[in-house]
């Protein structure tokens, strides 16, 4: 237990703390109950919220006691947006948010053994209380002028919008949760993004005011690209978990076409590896770049933990069948319908001929260049090379009913679409 925040600091999981001294002497001297809590904003967690879980997911390994809130009652108000008014969800739409949420953190988190981690939904304890209870006992420890200075609030408040009253009491609220889980469980810790450093402050200071005590906040930092980029749902490019919403192939490939000059912070913050593999991989990065070893290897360490084995093997087949030597007919269907999804192509019927499909796929612009490329031997259709420019496309050619693989070249990787 007493080198688990170093550890965190190494693999850059740490951006705040209220008192780094003294959360890692309560490290060493643990354990310690700790939480981390998730509003069903959307249906999904994301890659950031990832970061959380991996450190909560060390943090029990290492012996403390962790604590899973989902939002069912945060999740109703929301956190303010720095632009705008959130859209309230339905309290069934919430409901069913919270679910799905349950099912992700349960497959990252060991909620048995010896030291099993535990669920808590916030709507448990904020829905009996009255209007005036959350008033008398909660809001009073509260002063405007130090919650008008979050950054978001204070944006909101110079906007020509403003803010309501639903939404600014929103840091009451996060408040609220770690006042009980304190009392409750003798939880000392929360734990969330950079971003939500003021409302874990806003827990820190009510139970400082509410019970004369020292609680922790630390926050991971946001997940950014080389570029400095944010992914999340803010920018329109978050990376999420759940597989309905970003298929395992398509979040596998994301990780393979890693920038090199990204991937070893990457390969810190997300998997287990200890130091001498990833200086390993750092080197292998500097020398031999080509190879991509260092994303190869992080691209399974990662879509193992949020997929599983059997996916991680499923969408490495599809890799290897779509760009290598593979068999592309022993793909599932669901692996094909993913890993095809970003190829260019175009919907042809059964019985058109190689030459045609290859116009309307885009590899070739004339008939005259298709006969061109299948007389030098560069065509292949579901990597069976095709050697008869005459050649069609019949029924037993579009795998699964649905596709069928054009390719010039190696790299070059067109489908054709069954016309329905």
């Amino acid at each position: 237990m007493s080198d688990i925040f170093d550890e965190l600091q190494w693999r850059g999981l740490v951006a705040q703390t209220t008192d780094g001294a003294a959360l890692r002497e309560a490290l060493a001297d643990g354990p310690i109950t700790m939480y981390v809590g998730f509003d069903p904003s959307a249906d999904s967690l994301h890659i950031g919220n990832l970061v959380q879980l991996i450190v909560a997911r060390k943090l029990q390994r290492a012996g403390h006691r962790v604590l899973c809130l989902v939002g069912g009652s945060t999740g109703l108000i929301g956190d303010p947006k720095p632009d705008s008014e959130r859209v309230l969800r339905s309290k069934d739409e919430v409901a069913g948010a919270v679910d799905r949420i349950r099912q992700q953190v349960a497959s990252l988190l060991d909620f048995e053994g010896d030291n099993p981690a535990t669920m808590v939904n916030n709507l448990d304890w904020t829905a009996p209380i009255s209007a005036l209870d959350f008033l008398r006992d909660y809001g009073k420890h509260f002063r405007v002028n130090a919650m008008i200075k979050k950054e978001a609030v204070a944006r909101r408040l110079n906007s020509d919008q403003g803010i309501s009253y639903t939404e600014f009491s929103y840091q009451i609220l996060q408040g609220l949760d770690f006042l009980h889980l304190y009392r409750a469980e003798g939880c000392t810790l929360q734990l969330g993004g950079s971003d939500q450093w003021g409302n874990l402050l806003a827990g820190v200071d009510l139970i400082r005011s509410a019970e004369s005590t020292a609680v922790h906040a630390m926050t991971t930092p946001l997940i950014t690209d080389a570029n400095g980029r944010k992914y999340g749902k803010s920018e329109g490019n978050a990376l999420w978990l759940n597989p309905d919403r970003m298929s395992p192939y398509a979040f596998y490939q994301f990780w393979i076409n890693l920038d090199d000059a990204d991937v070893i912070d990457k390969m810190r913050v997300f998997t287990d590896l200890d130091r001498a593999a990833i200086d390993d991989y750092a080197r292998q990065v500097a020398d031999e770049p080509f190879r991509r070893a260092a994303q190869r290897a992080l691209a399974a360490e990662i879509t193992t933990l949020v997929h599983g084995a059997a996916a991680t093997t499923a969408v490495q087949a599809a890799s290897e069948a779509l760009f290598g030597k593979g068999d592309v007919s022993a793909l599932d269907a669901r692996t094909l319908r993913d890993a095809t999804a970003e190829l260019s192509g175009g919907e042809v019927a059964v019985g058109t001929s190689v030459v045609d499909a290859l116009i309307a796929v885009g590899i070739a612009d004339s008939r005259n260049a298709a006969r061109r490329l299948i007389g030098e031997g560069g065509v292949s259709v579901n990597n069976v090379k095709v050697a008869d420019e005459g050649a069609e496309l019949d029924a037993d050619a579009f795998l699964h009913g649905q596709i069928a693989l054009l390719k010039r070249g190696r790299k070059h990787l067109a489908a054709a679409r069954l016309v329905r």
